[in-house]
């Protein structure tokens, strides 16, 4: 049995330029969906309490569109470390995030609450290899890579559990055509061709 956890974030944000002394990132909205066995397991959301910024600035409000009072009925980061936990102790777990900041800020917010970062397996970057693909010289935003494949985004951009199942939907389009690309043999001039038939006339 294995799972793959597909996860996303959005963070607190400092209101410009100037941030406030101490100011770090922290999550206040988690959104994940859990595929064990390529079969789609559970999908969960919910807003996250900051521990230490615990103020939204009207910036962050108004780019994720979350009110102030949504993120205070949220869970506390303790009760997502340990729920995040509880999935990777089922079994063999890879997460898998669009793009590095993700567990970057899962990383620092679990250092400055003292608590155990709460996976142990693979982290997967798919943006990464989205790029490494498709050999884009940039790194593409998780919606704009959706639409390259002509489909849209699920849900609303900017809304933890509507990326993390974007998320979801890309890896499979991605490794679908990474495995076309690796069953597909490039044709040889002996499928094009009959070469006894050249070879008869040649000899003709």
């Amino acid at each position: 049995m294995e799972q793959y956890l597909f996860i996303d974030f959005e963070f607190t944000m400092p209101e410009g330029k100037g941030k406030p002394e101490g100011f770090y990132q922290e999550i206040i909205e988690v959104g994940f969906v859990s595929v064990i066995d390529d079969k789609l397991g559970d999908q969960f959301s919910s807003f996250v309490v900051p521990n230490k910024f615990s103020h939204l600035t009207e910036r962050c409000k108004r780019f994720l569109h979350i009110s102030q009072s949504q993120v205070n009925q949220g869970i506390s980061f303790a009760e997502l470390v340990i729920l995040l936990q509880s999935y990777d102790q089922k079994c063999p777990t890879k997460i898998v995030t669009w793009g590095n900041m993700d567990m970057k800020v899962l990383r620092n917010n679990c250092q400055k609450a003292g608590v155990e970062f709460p996976f142990t397996g693979e982290q997967i970057d798919l943006s990464m290899e989205y790029k490494r693909f498709f050999g884009d010289q940039n790194q593409t935003g998780l919606w704009k890579a959706v639409q390259a494949y002509g489909k849209e985004g699920t849900g609303r951009h900017h809304r933890a559990l509507d990326d993390a199942m974007t998320t979801y939907n890309i890896y499979k389009l991605v490794e679908k055509d990474k495995s076309y690309m690796k069953n597909h043999q490039p044709t040889t001039i002996g499928d094009r061709i009959d070469l006894s038939k050249v070879l008869n006339k040649l000899v003709l």
